[in-house]
């Protein structure tokens, strides 16, 4: 699959742009000047110069041409980077990965986006894209460790069915990561904000924690429906064709 990643220079952009390429997807690293994203895509080759790694550098416009978008800027600037190519973003599945949150002192707090969440802001920005939120739990520097594995949850919640499958699809494809549907996109606002919970908690004991639910076992959980499957059930219910109507 070729995956477009905006904001991709940063620690989670870059992380993650490693660990899709690291597992046979092809990744566009954008960024507002190419030349950044040519020199994340350079620093990844060099780290890991015995991996094929399907690398490209481009800037947003070209990283928001490929078939599944992720936004991964920091939060202040989600939804303005996915509106600037809301053209290129329609019809397609976008991931928002971002958590509104600031240090206060000594404490991670959550912020609260105008619309509840920033994958909520970013769904009104691209009103005509198949939003879903997540990767929020996966911590930056790990996820950028292609060789070490990542132990972790990862909630997926988005107001398109075939989002949701696309993205549970995606998160199950990574090797120890494993993605629960967790519903619509108003989810999101908490979700983003319990990042700041697990933020304390590292401060805390000095480590770095990952997302895991007990009781649930992989036959509780179940393979997620493909992307095609549900693209298909959609279709026939008319879900498909409303990209445009707008999150409340």
């Amino acid at each position: 699959m070729q995956i477009g990643v905006l904001g991709a220079t940063g620690p989670a952009g870059r992380g993650l742009s490693a660990r899709l390429a690291a597992n046979g997807h092809e990744v566009i690293l954008g960024s507002r000047e190419e030349e950044r994203a040519a020199e994340a895509v350079r620093r990844l080759q060099e780290r890991w110069p015995d991996r094929s790694l399907a690398l490209a550098p481009a800037t947003n416009e070209g990283a928001a041409d490929a078939e599944v978008v992720v936004v991964a800027t920091p939060w202040i600037a989600a939804s303005t980077t996915a509106e600037a190519v809301a053209d290129r973003l329609e019809g397609k599945v976008v991931i928002s990965m971002a958590n509104a949150l600031a240090k206060v002192g000594h404490e991670f707090q959550p912020l609260v986006p105008p619309r509840g969440s920033v994958a909520a802001s970013v769904q009104a920005a691209v009103p005509r894209a198949l939003v879903s939120a997540a990767f929020h739990h996966v911590p930056a520097k790990e996820l950028g460790d292609i060789d070490r594995p990542i132990e972790s949850d990862v909630l997926v919640c988005s107001d398109h069915p075939e989002a949701t499958a696309l993205t549970v699809d995606l998160v199950n494809g990574l090797p120890d990561l494993r993605a629960l549907d967790s519903g619509e996109l108003s989810n999101a606002a908490p979700i983003e904000a319990f990042a700041a919970v697990l933020l304390q908690v590292n401060v805390r004991y000095r480590t770095r924690i990952a997302l895991r639910f007990t009781g649930l076992d992989d036959g509780r959980v179940g393979a997620p429906r493909s992307a095609d499957a549900v693209r298909a059930a959609a279709a026939r219910q008319g879900v498909a064709g409303d990209h445009g109507q707008e999150n409340p």
